[in-house]
């Protein structure tokens, strides 16, 4: 079922599905770009990146902003740098890309998650085809819109300090709507890479929003290091932690429990058929990096709320007070009630969203319908039984999986108090990752399809 969702974007192969590359890095791309086709899907997704590039370097215009009160701004609110992170620095320049593609995920997932809580929404969407699906695409760019406007009007609240003189309603209402316009350009941008580029473009924006702010954060740290602001070796100490946590991720990604399936011999005249045994696949990371967008978005909830309210007020200090809890910091005490909540919160969305994407009652009927059976296992309610179990083990292993790579973005200030060192661990890396397999991978399944129809 695709929901038009990012939600449902990165959780593609979730259902168990082989992730493994045949061919290497190197290969596939020379192989891509000798074939015309893709290597004109390749181009086009090249220059969408350039007008990303060049739409997070074109600002909106504000009168009396200071974009060194901005840069103090963004040193001490991590729900502001996150922002900032996935759209390549475009809030910190309060380009047109300002909002990024924040409000759609948003309401991506809320529309995922109300599909599933009001059965006439699910109904229409099993039953429905390709005007459920139109339907539903709707009512999530209306959403989108409303949260643009919302999380716009917020941000400017927030940005207060930054701005001298403040802004009248008119100034506001215009800065909004050209936040929203970039937002929904973009989004219409997505939406263009995957129909004439490769891959999911939502996925791949994303991508390239994480991308864009790495030359930015190599040349802050080498600017720590020639003020001896950090040492030798705390450069090389990250450079160790983000090889190491990018080789456990990518291992992590690829990994699966395969099961094995007997198919029974058929005799068909004097012919005989089946009889063989294959694999059923069962990641370890089946949601994707879903549950930590989940509760990244529950834990900056307060600090969304927060910058709807004039700082000093009464509800953005009780805002504040709960956001402190609710953010992880391994730096403060009441960080770790953050640390907590947010691994509680990983764990609770694999085990649902790996509920909703993994029906165990549809896979073993099926197989009996189809005479497999697994090895020493009775088909029907044993089958449904051992499923559920190994299931179970499994998205336990990705879970843990999981809180570990989210996690290893708030203990980079351990290592240097750098506060844009978080891109390269924890969600971002995890996001570029998977998105960078997903292409290849798809890439891959291109070629490989026209070998097999030459």
């Amino acid at each position: 079922m695709r929901l038009g969702s990012v939600a449902s974007n990165y959780a593609k192969g979730g259902s168990g599905g082989d992730k493994t590359l045949k061919l290497s890095l190197a290969d596939t791309l020379r192989l891509a770009w000798a074939d015309p086709d893709l290597r004109t899907r390749l181009i086009f997704v090249l220059m969408v990146f350039g007008i990303y590039v060049v739409g997070v370097h074109v600002p909106v215009p504000i009168p009396g902003f200071s974009p060194s009160a901005m840069t103090a701004l963004l040193e001490g609110n991590q729900f502001f740098s996150f922002i900032n992170t996935f759209g390549g620095g475009a809030f910190k320049r309060v380009s047109i890309f300002a909002l990024g593609l924040g409000p759609y995920i948003s309401a991506s997932i809320i529309m995922q998650v109300m599909t599933y809580g009001i059965p006439s929404w699910k109904q229409e969407m099993k039953e429905g085809g390709e005007y459920a699906r139109k339907q539903q695409n709707k009512r999530t760019r209306l959403l989108t819109l409303a949260l643009c406007a919302f999380q716009g009007y917020g941000l400017l609240q927030a940005m207060g300090p930054t701005i001298t003189g403040g802004l009248n309603f008119l100034a506001t209402i215009a800065i909004v709507i050209f936040w929203t316009a970039g937002s929904m350009f973009l989004l219409w941008l997505g939406e263009q890479v995957t129909e004439r580029g490769i891959g999911n473009g939502i996925s791949i924006l994303i991508f390239c929003g994480i991308v864009i702010s790495l030359p930015n954060i190599a040349a802050t740290v080498g600017s720590a290091l020639r003020s001896n602001t950090i040492g030798w070796w705390q450069v090389v100490l990250i450079l160790l932690v983000f090889l190491s946590v990018t080789w456990f991720v990518v291992m992590m990604t690829i990994a699966q429990r395969r099961i094995p399936i007997l198919h029974q011999r058929r005799q068909v005249g004097t012919k005989s058929y089946g009889g063989q045994t294959s694999y059923l696949p069962v990641s370890v990371n089946m949601a994707g990096v879903i549950p930590i967008i989940f509760a990244s978005t529950l834990l900056f909830m307060p600090s969304m709320f927060q910058t709807a309210f004039p700082p000093g007020s009464a509800p953005s200090q009780a805002l504040e007070f709960i956001a402190r809890l609710f953010v992880p910091d391994f730096t403060r005490p009441e960080g770790y009630v953050g640390v907590a909540l947010f691994t509680g919160m990983i764990f609770f969305f694999t085990y649902f969203w790996t509920a909703l994407m993994y029906n165990v009652d549809d896979i073993a009927d099926n197989l009996r319908r189809a005479g497999s059976y697994i090895q020493g296992i009775r088909p029907g309610k044993q089958t449904k039984e051992f499923l559920d179990g190994v299931i179970s083990r499994v998205t336990f292993v990705g879970s843990l999986f999981l809180a570990f790579a989210a996690l290893t973005q708030f203990l980079m200030p351990l290592i240097a108090n750098i506060q844009s060192l978080s891109l390269i661990a924890g969600t971002s890396l995890l996001i570029m990752v998977s998105v960078a397999l997903e292409t290849m991978r798809q890439i891959e399944a291109n070629l490989l399809t026209k070998q097999y129809e030459g």
